[in-house]
């Protein structure tokens, strides 16, 4: 199955089995991955992959501690792809990775999160979705998984390939958009993203999924937007340290890659936002995604929602990110992929590029659809 340009891969059975299967149909995008990595590291500090590799196993004792089932998933995927362990943990872990070496000048994810609850929807039904922009040397490596799992919601998420995790929403009604966060904070070593991103997805009910984020450490900073089909949104800034929290305004709720609902205690005296284009990117979607609760029906409410994470204010550096040719390929940025999932359908949609250039197709697969096509709600 594809879907235009992107491809889809589906998994099933025990960690170990989902992660052979996921290896050995992703094998390509993950070497492409790899591949992209090691230039990437290399052209910011200087580090071959070896040297990334072994900055990583920092990171093998407290995701075993967190999540083992996972740490197993990854294990299956390097068998499957034919890679080295250290190499699925690098992928996985490669923001903190960032964090601690000096390709820290690499921002954090830079991406743009909403939810649309019924009173602003136009059409009654509860959406959630980003704008997805990172490097665009990994847009060769972006794919669509869907996880079965025995005794836990059937997930799909968007990911980087050899990625366990990063965001999407599951057969509970529950869907997770995240942001990158700056900020320095204490050395200690806490659970990579991908893993407590994933471990929100895998959870059956709301209190779960916010226990996830509340309960873990993690590595580093990062925005949690979670929205439940019941109407229900929640926006997380996660730290090391303390977590803020904030709610939807008149059933909208957006967020960037700056601190919104609270400043740290750690940064307040020095914090600067690391993504100065966030500042205007907000108020820009909020200002378009304001527009839907007049749509007549769902083909114009997802209209409009695409229409609004199409803009170009501060281009490149907008709303919808397009490369800057004034940078090196590997430093250039884009929007890799939009989303948008219907919680209340189940219809999860993706524009597989930049927004103005590529509608909203849907995944082959209904968000409610059980193992065999029976529902799981």
């Amino acid at each position: 199955m594809s879907l235009t340009s992107l491809p889809v891969v589906e998994i099933a059975g025990s960690p170990r089995e989902r992660g052979r299967q996921y290896g050995e149909q992703a094998r390509e995008r993950i070497h492409r991955a790899l591949a992209y990595y090691a230039e990437a590291f290399a052209h910011s500090s200087g580090l071959a992959w070896p040297q990334v590799t072994q900055r990583a196993a920092r990171w093998v004792e407290p995701s075993k501690a967190f999540a083992p089932d996972l740490v197993e998933e990854m294990e299956g995927i390097a068998e499957g792809a034919g890679v080295e362990f250290l190499d699925i943990v690098a992928l996985n872990a490669r923001g903190e990775i960032i964090y601690d070496t000096t390709f820290n000048s690499m921002e954090p994810d830079g991406c743009t999160s909403f939810a649309l609850l019924e009173q602003a929807s136009g059409d009654g039904h509860v959406y959630a979705g980003q704008n997805w922009d990172w490097r665009a040397g990994v847009a060769d490596t972006v794919m669509v998984l869907r996880v079965v799992q025995p005794g836990k919601p059937t997930v799909i998420m968007h990911v980087e390939a050899g990625q366990v995790g990063r965001q999407g929403a599951n057969s509970a009604g529950i869907a997770l958009n995240a942001n990158g966060l700056g900020g320095r904070f204490d050395d200690a070593i806490g659970v990579p993203q991908t893993l407590i991103r994933r471990r929100v997805l895998d959870s059956a009910d709301l209190n779960s999924a916010l226990e996830a984020l509340t309960r873990s450490r993690a590595h580093i900073a990062s925005n949690a937007l979670v929205t439940h089909r019941a109407g229900f949104a929640i926006d997380l800034e996660t730290t090391p340290g303390a977590v803020g929290w904030m709610y939807p305004t008149d059933g909208l709720l957006v967020h960037g890659n700056h601190y919104q609902a609270f400043m740290p205690p750690q940064l307040a005296a020095t914090y600067r936002p690391g993504s100065a284009d966030s500042l205007f990117r907000v108020p820009r979607a909020e200002g378009g995604l304001r527009a839907v609760r007049h749509a007549s029906g769902s083909d114009e409410a997802r209209k409009l929602i695409r229409h609004a994470m199409s803009d170009h204010l501060g281009y490149p550096e907008s709303l919808c990110t397009h490369p800057d040719e004034s940078q090196p390929p590997v430093k250039q940025w884009a929007t890799l992929l939009s989303s948008c999932v219907d919680l209340t359908t189940g219809d999860y949609l993706i524009a597989a590029g930049t927004p103005c250039d590529h509608e909203y197709e849907r995944v082959p697969w209904n968000l409610y659809d059980g193992p065999h096509g029976e529902e799981t709600l």
